[in-house]
């Protein structure tokens, strides 16, 4: 299977499990200039930009290694244009959430990490 189909595969995994969770799923594979935001959801008050990671074992890194400070800067900006293009409150309470598959584990760390528009 090529990656691409794989990681559909994974995301979609992951959309059920949030779904299984109360999240309402708002929107997926969001593309800017500077990143694809995987899930946008909303979880009671919160709009959740959600970023799935998926590794077949652990013979490779374990996901949660492998969201750089980059990454995390290319998301959040990516999620300013989000809120912008949808025009969402300024006042609407905003987190960063990940979802890691680790061969057939889902583990959801919620407020993952923060983005200030540095």
């Amino acid at each position: 299977m090529n990656r691409r189909r794989l990681g559909s595969l994974q995301e979609q995994k992951a959309v059920q499990y949030l779904q299984e969770l109360g999240y309402v799923i708002e929107a997926r594979n969001y593309q800017t200039r500077f990143a694809e935001i995987d899930i946008v959801a909303r979880e009671g008050k919160y709009l959740c930009f959600i970023e799935v990671k998926y590794r077949s074992g652990t013979k490779y890194e374990a996901p949660d290694g492998l969201i750089t400070k980059q990454k995390m800067q290319r998301i959040g900006k990516a999620a300013g244009f989000y809120l912008r293009e949808k025009r969402i409150s300024p006042d609407t309470p905003v987190r960063f959430d990940v979802v890691f598959i680790l061969g057939e584990e889902i583990s959801l760390i919620r407020n993952a990490f923060m983005y200030r528009g540095d």
